[in-house]
């Protein structure tokens, strides 16, 4: 039992050390007073675990997918201010339409954000507040997300990054 117990905590400790070899994250990504945003309910009440859980996955989506828009040594942080998902709840339907999702084009999804991007020394090559909004969702193919619950919001995300960051691998 002793010997599982020091192997476990060697592999731990051998994780933490791979992870000071890797570095900081290239991208970081925050979530400036969530309970305030304007819509990232799992229903029509919501709930702060599906919050919580909508917020992780789009967290995960924009680490992933931001990092392929950086040069080597850049680092971007992003603060997220709002999210009004696309869609919204319809509760006057009937009661057994009080957790589903009714998407139209009159509730566009919503994303306001600051971020900074910085080079390997620290130096800031660009930044500012975005407010991410897409009139023509429902318009668009978004093929690679169809089954996706969040398909919009990244599609406005990855909309965003390749306009934003287009040349920062460059820089």
């Amino acid at each position: 039992m002793l010997g599982l117990l020091g192997l476990m905590l060697g592999l731990t400790g051998a994780a933490q050390a791979l992870d000071a070899v890797k570095g900081p994250a290239m991208v970081e990504v925050v979530f400036f007073e969530p309970e305030k945003f304007t819509d990232v309910r799992d229903g029509y009440m919501g709930t702060d675990k599906g919050r919580d859980s909508t917020l992780a996955m789009l967290k995960e989506y924009l680490i992933s997918r931001a990092a392929r828009e950086l040069a080597a040594g850049q680092k971007l942080a992003i603060t997220v201010n709002d999210v009004d998902l696309a869609g919204d709840f319809e509760p006057w339907r009937s009661p057994q339409w009080n957790d589903v999702r009714i998407v139209k084009e009159i509730y566009p999804p919503r994303v306001v954000l600051a971020f900074r991007l910085t080079d390997a020394e620290g130096k800031v090559i660009k930044e500012g507040v975005r407010d991410l909004r897409d009139m023509a969702f429902m318009m668009k193919l978004t093929m690679g997300f169809r089954d996706d619950p969040l398909r919009h919001e990244k599609a406005l995300l990855d909309d965003w990054l390749s306009a934003e960051f287009k040349a920062a691998k460059k820089g």
